[in-house]
């Protein structure tokens, strides 16, 4: 079975039986995916993934609207943190810090402790990544902690965001790539190497001004940042796959709020990393 890159999908309840794909031409079938999971019936699922037989399957609408509600909700916090720290710069690193290890927890927890699909846990990492992007989009643009830009390079990053994620839906929905094994090997080597390094900045810029050179602005960090944003834009492919596999396999209505935990983490991840590089080019 392919497997994805982002860990909120791995977990998600899956049931044998048919469906139809929203995001696109899966390549692995209803009986293939049913055989990998040793034939096993929705019932047969330990808790939290119990429920009555009655419980509708999962459909592309459920994916699109759950998702569109937690994108609301991030934006709507991400509003108010970002006015609350043009009120009161000192807001800023608190909300950056607060809302940064609020949220990795919350995704911790929905992914260990197999709460994906659970609305509570999905909106309120949303609160949480609101506070934080909105209050990090504020120290990026505003020169008092060295930001520069101004509001509209928010706006640009925004922009860049959506449209990389509509190119890469455009692309899975056109099989221009497919997901395979290999590429999923591919794409989740490139992440770990990507941490490894990023971890490694990290703890040389304690020992070297700048560390070593991925993150102060110049060439290699412009480099740096979009081999990111590729490998980020990449693992689309795979959350929407991941996704195709869950329609398919007639998942519970209900995991689709994983599906729309597991596509806000990237589309977070991926906003920051082009806010990053836009931020690069207004220093030149």
């Amino acid at each position: 079975m392919r497997t994805t890159s982002n860990p909120v999908f791995r977990n998600l309840p899956r049931q044998e039986g048919g469906g139809y794909a929203g995001f696109g031409s899966g390549v692995t079938t209803t009986g293939q995916f049913g055989n990998q999971y040793g034939q096993q019936q929705y019932g047969q699922y330990p808790q939290p993934y119990q429920q009555a037989p009655a419980t509708r399957a999962m459909t592309i609408d459920d994916v699109v609207t759950k998702t569109g509600i937690t994108l609301a909700v991030l934006a709507l916090s991400a509003i108010v943190s970002y006015g609350l720290t043009d009120a009161n710069t000192s807001l800023a690193p608190l909300f950056v810090i607060v809302g940064g290890l609020v949220g990795l927890v919350l995704v911790l927890i929905a992914t260990f402790a197999n709460k994906m699909d659970n609305p509570v846990i999905v909106l309120s990492y949303a609160v949480a990544e609101g506070l934080f992007l909105g209050a990090l989009s504020f120290m990026f643009t505003n020169i008092e902690f060295g930001g520069v830009g101004g509001s509209a390079l928010i706006g640009q990053a925004v922009l860049g965001t959506f449209g990389v994620f509509a190119g890469m839906l455009v692309v899975y929905k056109t099989g221009a790539i497919r997901v395979t094994p290999r590429f999923t090997r591919i794409i989740v080597g490139a992440m770990i190497g990507v941490l490894v390094l990023v971890l490694g900045n990290l703890v040389a810029s304690f020992f070297i001004s700048g560390g070593l050179g991925l993150r102060d602005g110049g060439p290699l960090a412009i480099v740096f940042s979009l081999v990111v944003i590729a490998i980020a834009a990449f693992s689309f492919l795979l959350d929407f796959d991941a996704a195709d596999q869950l329609i398919r396999a007639q998942a519970p209505e209900r995991a689709a709020w994983g599906v729309a935990l597991g596509l806000t983490v990237t589309l977070v991840w991926l906003y920051v990393e082009i806010l990053r590089l836009l931020s690069y080019f207004q220093n030149d």
